[in-house]
């Protein structure tokens, strides 16, 4: 795998010793030209980096030493950690993202990607439900890499985590009504919140009636319920939500 060293990025300090490497975050880059991306990342003023940059070619670029702690995450949480910067690896990936016109993620920067986080993999001993997206740990801030990205294909090579739901029609059917008319109730709101909690998510100060609540939902489907970004609460997401709790319990 080859990486470009034709860019070098100042915007970066030292992790915290304490803080091991655990997570693989993914961003888009939000410019039309990767170039462009490189430029405003190695510019010292801007105070933002990532350690690589992948083309829609493919080529990656790599930006800042692995061992440093690039300023990718901002301001973020999991699991109680405030300082992702310091235990994850960055990688940006070109895309023009939502706010332009957010096009398909290309197949070679895909196939790239995919081998580049083997790599991080082996090389961190990285747990695959510790691969997320920069709007799970900033679920109130950002919504890269959206909701476009093939998460399905980084879970065919077991390189991230994806919840899947045993499948028992009969009792789908049977839950299916109740679970819709208790879409609004607060115990059926508290407990979602409660099993996100437990999977990572920053649900502080998150009241079940709250426009932030929705935003976590959308925030939650961007990554595991790709097909229905709407906010709301659907048999479906709750089925997703429930079975990624359990298997989070057995870590």
């Amino acid at each position: 795998m080859k990486l470009i060293e034709t860019y070098k990025s100042p915007n970066f300090n030292e992790r915290r010793k304490e803080t091991k490497v655990k997570y693989i975050i993914l961003h888009y880059t939000a410019m039309t030209n990767y170039l462009d991306s490189i430029k405003h990342m190695c510019l010292k003023n801007n105070q933002v980096s990532s350690h690589y940059l992948i083309n829609k070619k493919g080529e990656i670029y790599y930006l800042v030493n692995v061992n440093k702690r690039a300023w990718h995450a901002g301001k973020s949480y999991w699991k109680g950690l405030t300082d992702l910067n310091s235990a994850s690896i960055g990688i940006e990936i070109d895309n023009s993202g939502h706010q332009l016109n957010f096009e398909s993620f290309a197949s070679p920067q895909i196939k790239s990607l995919l081998n580049l986080i083997n790599k991080i993999v082996k090389d961190y001993n990285i747990c695959s439900h510790n691969i997320l997206g920069h709007s799970d740990i900033a679920p109130f801030r950002k919504i890269d890499p959206g909701e476009k990205f093939p998460w399905n294909q980084l879970n065919k090579k077991n390189l991230s985590y994806y919840p899947y739901p045993e499948l028992n029609l009969k009792k789908d059917r049977n839950k299916k009504e109740k679970i819709k008319s208790d879409f609004y109730s607060s115990n059926l709101r508290e407990n979602i919140l409660f099993m996100l909690k437990k999977i990572g998510y920053d649900t502080r100060k998150i009241k079940i009636t709250s426009s932030k609540f929705n935003q976590l939902i959308k925030a939650y489907q961007r990554h595991y319920r790709q097909s229905s970004i709407s906010g709301e609460i659907d048999h479906q997401t709750y089925k997703i939500i429930k079975q990624h709790y359990k298997e989070v319990l057995t870590l």
